[in-house]
């Protein structure tokens, strides 16, 4: 009787759990383009990725490249893409497995990301200044490293190689049909996106926008998306995942000009360091006050006013420590 009690438990629970599941893709609705501007396809080794071009093609090409994390897209720069679009040519990604592009159950590999940056500014951009946030900043790095790019500048936006340690254990569990979506459903929740903007994406949480929180639940539930976010949350996307990579190590050794933007009070990657990144490697740090992991979408005027009135216009200066006041 026990064991009968036990087995109608397990099969209500994960039957509850299958139709949770079913009921919440449903909600996620289609998912529309959040950026002004054209939206165009890019096929890449059979993956058909999706991006927004913004701004007069005569002006330089600014690729923008969102970072890694539950429900990510291009929808990151949404503050800023109008703005950018008035001086130069905004080319705006959702990398492969996120936002509107394909979500195939790939392993999501740092070694794939890195290679389709590098592959897709070289084939949809001339010599573009790449845009980068967090994880995806030291992504752009080891593209950046390989002789065929050309990128005329990086701008790094708290970038890390390091999320916590490798968890492959995880990333199979997520991947799991069952339990593995009911997990991620968990992560990938209303309430945890917010604790994530609240927690390390925002200084004042009075500037969360609820559109951004509602657009990451919308991404974060499309058909194949959690076996991106498998991979992410695994540590399986930090650079050293596929091979020896150390961010400091190869941001000194890179040709590209760099300039490091930093929230003055990010604590998942921390201003200190910011500083030990941008002395290591001799580039230019920025600092944005009032601001962490987000200082783009937190303070977009401020940044938009420092890509283009000092560091595009004005040249560089190395080590140069900008503060601005958010």
């Amino acid at each position: 009787m026990k064991v009968r009690t036990v087995l109608g438990a397990a099969l209500g629970t994960v039957g509850a759990a299958v139709v949770g599941n079913r009921l919440l893709a449903r909600r996620a609705g289609d998912l529309e383009n959040p950026l002004v501007g054209v939206e165009r396809t890019y096929r890449w080794r059979g993956i058909e990725t999706s991006y927004t071009v913004a701004g007069n093609p005569n002006d330089p090409d600014m690729l923008l490249c969102h970072g890694i994390y539950t429900g990510a897209s291009s929808h990151e720069f949404e503050p800023v893409v109008e703005q950018l679009a008035e001086d130069y040519h905004v080319i705006a990604v959702d990398l492969p497995g996120f936002g509107r592009s394909e979500r195939p159950p790939l392993v999501y590999s740092p070694t794939l990301y890195a290679e389709f940056i590098r592959d897709f500014a070289a084939d949809v951009t001339d010599e573009p200044i790449v845009v980068a946030s967090s994880l995806t900043g030291a992504l752009a790095v080891d593209g950046a490293g390989e002789q065929e790019s050309e990128f005329e500048h990086l701008v790094l936006i708290c970038p890390t190689d390091e999320t916590g340690g490798q968890r492959p254990w995880l990333r199979t569990l997520l991947r799991t049909p069952i339990v593995g979506t009911t997990l991620y459903n968990l992560l990938a929740s209303k309430p945890s996106i917010r604790y994530f903007y609240d927690r390390d994406g925002y200084y004042d949480s009075d500037r969360i926008d609820e559109e951004a929180v509602r657009y990451a639940w919308d991404s974060a539930h499309q058909p194949g998306a959690r076996y991106a976010t498998a991979s992410f949350a695994a540590g399986m996307l930090d650079p050293d995942a596929d091979s020896e990579f150390d961010l400091k190590t190869e941001l000194a050794a890179l040709e590209t000009p760099t300039t490091l933007v930093w929230g003055r009070d990010a604590e998942l990657v921390p201003l200190r360091e910011g500083r030990d990144l941008a002395e290591a490697a001799d580039t230019d740090l920025v600092v944005i006050d009032y601001a962490t992991q987000l200082p783009h979408a937190e303070h977009p005027d401020k940044f938009v006013e420092y890509l283009t009135a000092e560091l595009l216009h004005a040249g560089p200066s190395a080590g140069r420590d900008g503060d601005f006041d958010g």
